[in-house]
C-alpha cells in the first residue's frame, strides 16, 4: 500500500454515506484555504487529485480517496472563513463533528494550518475537539516557504509550546506543498497510523 496510488472514490454529505469498507483512513481538516488540496497532491504524488482552489469553502464534502479498497485519505470541508451562506456552513459543522467523533476507521487526523497565521480561534477549537475525543492529531505548518527559514522555525517552536503546555500528545511540523519540505516525515506519520 502506497500513498501514490490514491484514486478519488466519492464525496459523502455526511457519516451516513461514508464508504462501510473503510478499516483504517486519515483525515485531512484545516481552515478554508490552509492547503489541504495541495497537501494531499504533494503527499500522493498525484497532481489534481484534490481540486485546488484560491475561493475558500471549495471543498463542500468528505471527499474519500483510496490507497486500495479498505485504506482512505479523507479530504475534510474546510471549517471557519468560507464564502457560503451560514446555514450551509452551519451543515458541514455538524458533518464535521460526527464524522471525526463517530467514524470508527478513523486513526489520525492531520490538520492543516497557515505557518503565517497558525493556531487561530478556530484552529484551536478543532485541536481541542479532536484532542478531547482521542482522536491522534498531527499538523502541518502549510506555506512554510513563504517565510525564510529562521522564521518558520520560530513559528513552529511556538506551536510546539502550545500545544506541550495544552494538547500533550499532539505533533507539529513545517510543511510547503510548493517546496516539498516536510513531504517525508507527513508520508510516514501517515503510514503509521493507517498501516
Amino acid at each position: 500500500m502506497n500513498l501514490n496510488q490514491a484514486t478519488f472514490v466519492t464525496s459523502a454529505p455526511n457519516l451516513s454515506r461514508c464508504p462501510t469498507e473503510s478499516i483504517a483512513e486519515v483525515a485531512f481538516a484545516g481552515r478554508s484555504n490552509a492547503g489541504k488540496s495541495s497537501a494531499l497532491n504533494r503527499l500522493t504524488g498525484i497532481k489534481g487529485l484534490a481540486r485546488t482552489s484560491k475561493t475558500p469553502g471549495r471543498t463542500q464534502l468528505i471527499n474519500f480517496f483510496s490507497l486500495d479498497e479498505q485504506h482512505f485519505l479523507v479530504d475534510l470541508p474546510g471549517y471557519g472563513f468560507a464564502k457560503v451562506p451560514l446555514k450551509v456552513r452551519q451543515q458541514w459543522e455538524q458533518n464535521l463533528g460526527e464524522y471525526l467523533k463517530q467514524r470508527e476507521a478513523l486513526r489520525g487526523v492531520i490538520i492543516l494550518m497557515d505557518i503565517r497565521h497558525p493556531m487561530t480561534e478556530n484552529d484551536q477549537k478543532m485541536v481541542a475537539w479532536s484532542h478531547f475525543i482521542n482522536r491522534p492529531l498531527h499538523i502541518l505548518l502549510t506555506k512554510a516557504d513563504k517565510l525564510k527559514r529562521g522564521a518558520a522555525m520560530n513559528a513552529l517552536l511556538k506551536v510546539r509550546g502550545v500545544l506541550k503546555t495544552d494538547f500533550p500528545g499532539v505533533s507539529a511540523q513545517i510543511f510547503s506543498a510548493t517546496k516539498g519540505v516536510g513531504v517525508d516525515e507527513a508520508q510516514s506519520k501517515i503510514m503509521d497510523w493507517i498501516s
